[in-house]
């Protein structure tokens, strides 16, 4: 996997947080910290910050004091119990003065995991530090929030994301194309392992990457045909607007969810009055929550669509008086 290899191996090369690895430099230079928080959208660096800090603390034997733990796989309070504690309780080993576990999505965590969670913190301070990752920080109970110095990582500019590229295309004797790069940004939206990923995706097809082999090999509509789904229902061409929702569906093979999130980015470009775009991006939002809930997708993007269609109907034929 291109995003392993070409993952930074210190915090110098982290692209995208500068305030982050400011912070986290200045951690490393006085040799005190404490508990770590990151919050952010995926992809944004927060597993490759928590292991570059590792590093640079405990040398070349990082390894040996770096527990990682996936807690959307192992969530339950037993884990926290057993493997977390068993860790935390072991003395450090050398010139090490502290160890580190690393809790990739906690935000996944029981509750009741994350009361045993924040005793384990308190108790094995001495010898051991946490590192929490989640997407929704909002999701860790406020007794750990105020036990860690929490970070805010941010999507990371396209020109950072477009930096990288360039290197793992010169790298792997890539071309890309002017349309490949508007693909890219398009498709990953701040999320550079998307980005990464999209780019090995491309390269298994060809190794002039362009925009059209990007949206075949990461299974994305293009722009324009989401905006032409959404003209056509505003036009209250119904049956055609379904016609090409089946074709997304079908030929592209995209799910509801993804056909979705493509119909929210495309209705802030639609020549629309304001009030409209509200109304609009509620009844996506609601859409979204069904679809979450588990109700059927086609039925739910065709109500969606019929709701565009009223909304293109009352635009021609404004209520008198």
């Amino acid at each position: 996997m291109w995003t392993e290899k070409y993952r930074p191996k210190n915090l110098s090369e982290v692209v995208g947080q500068e305030d982050v690895v400011s912070r986290l430099k200045s951690y490393v230079a006085t040799g005190s910290f404490p508990h770590l928080m990151f919050a952010g959208p995926p992809g944004t660096g927060k597993t490759t910050c928590a292991m570059a800090f590792t590093k640079e603390v405990c040398g070349d034997d990082w390894k040996g004091a770096f527990l990682e733990l996936n807690a959307s796989d192992e969530r339950g309070i037993q884990v926290v119990r057993t493997k977390i504690k068993d860790f935390a309780r072991t003395a450090t080993f050398g010139e090490m003065k502290v160890k580190f576990i690393f809790l990739d999505e906690a935000d996944a965590l029981t509750s009741e995991a994350q009361a045993a969670l924040r005793r384990t913190m308190e108790k094995f301070t001495q010898t051991c530090r946490f590192i929490l990752s989640c997407n929704y920080s909002s999701k860790i109970i406020e007794p750990i929030q105020s036990r860690c110095a929490v970070f805010r990582f941010r999507n990371v500019q396209f020109d950072r994301i477009r930096g990288l590229l360039d290197r793992i295309a010169g790298e792997e004797d890539l071309t890309i194309t002017d349309d490949g790069y508007a693909a890219i940004e398009y498709i990953c939206a701040g999320d550079l392992r998307k980005a990464v990923n999209s780019l090995q995706l491309g390269a298994t097809m060809d190794r002039k990457i362009t925009g059209e082999t990007l949206y075949k090999t990461t299974s994305t509509a293009r722009p324009e045909d989401i905006e032409g789904l959404l003209h056509k229902a505003l036009e209250g061409d119904f049956l055609e607007a379904r016609e090409h929702l089946d074709k997304l569906l079908i030929e592209y093979g995209l799910s509801g969810e993804d056909v979705l999130r493509q119909i929210h980015k495309a209705v802030f470009n639609l020549n629309v009055p304001e009030d409209r775009k509200v109304e609009l991006v509620d009844k996506v939002g609601e859409a979204d929550f069904r679809l979450v809930e588990g109700s059927n997708p086609r039925i739910q993007l065709e109500a969606l669509l019929a709701r565009f269609v009223l909304v293109g109907n009352s635009l021609k034929h404004p209520p008198r008086g």
